[in-house]
């Protein structure tokens, strides 16, 4: 299993590391500044996650193959994706929600290796799986997608509780990997496909 976990984790960087390095393209940016995007997507998340659990060096410090996957990304990128903004509207979007439902489980996953209750593992799943995003749009000067009403955070907590709760009951861990990181991607996809949104808190009072 343990070997599995990490081969989705690398895949899951590569993932994260690809929708930086389009956003970067989006707003034009250059080559160092597609690294960077690319780079504070792929561990973002994972390193806010092993900070907080004591989990030092974080996992990008310790094992180099995390950098090696956003450099041959990046590099990728740079050279065979010429004209950025001609790409499908939804590419981003798309890229984007496999790597939450990615790294959603390898967080919730980490957490419960280390002895945590299920609802911190729940807690270290969504840090893992927004952080990054969160960290890419303020460099964009964006507001950070978690933070507006698209179904984005609710995805990534509903699927780390189906993670946790499925352990919990005893299912293979293959399985609950499976059915939880399908239920996030569905829900996001979903999202994407209907523009289905958490109403919006509005404090705007009408007048008279």
């Amino acid at each position: 299993m343990s070997q599995w976990i990490y081969f989705f984790d690398l895949c899951g960087t590569a993932v994260f590391a690809l929708t930086g390095a389009m956003a970067a393209g989006k707003y034009r940016m250059d080559a160092f500044g597609v690294l960077v995007l690319a780079a504070v997507t792929a561990v973002g998340g994972g390193s806010i996650r092993d900070a907080l659990l004591g989990a030092t060096p974080v996992f990008w410090i310790r094992d180099p193959n995390y950098i090696l996957v956003i450099l041959a990304t990046t590099a990728a990128f740079l050279v065979l994706v010429r004209k950025p903004h001609r790409l499908p509207n939804k590419t981003l979007p798309i890229a984007d929600a496999l790597g939450l439902a990615l790294f959603t489980i390898i967080g919730a996953e980490k957490a419960l290796l280390l002895g945590t209750s299920g609802i911190v593992a729940v807690i270290m799943g969504l840090l893992t799986g927004v952080g990054g995003g969160i960290i890419r749009d303020l460099l964009c000067r964006q507001v950070p997608m978690v933070l507006r009403t698209e179904i984005y955070a609710t995805a990534s907590i509903l699927g780390g509780i189906g993670y946790t709760l499925s352990l919990q009951a005893g299912m293979d861990s293959m399985a609950a990997l499976a059915i939880a990181m399908l239920s996030t991607l569905t829900i996001r996809l979903s999202a994407i496909r209907w523009h289905l949104s958490l109403p919006a808190f509005d404090l705007k009072t009408k007048r008279v």
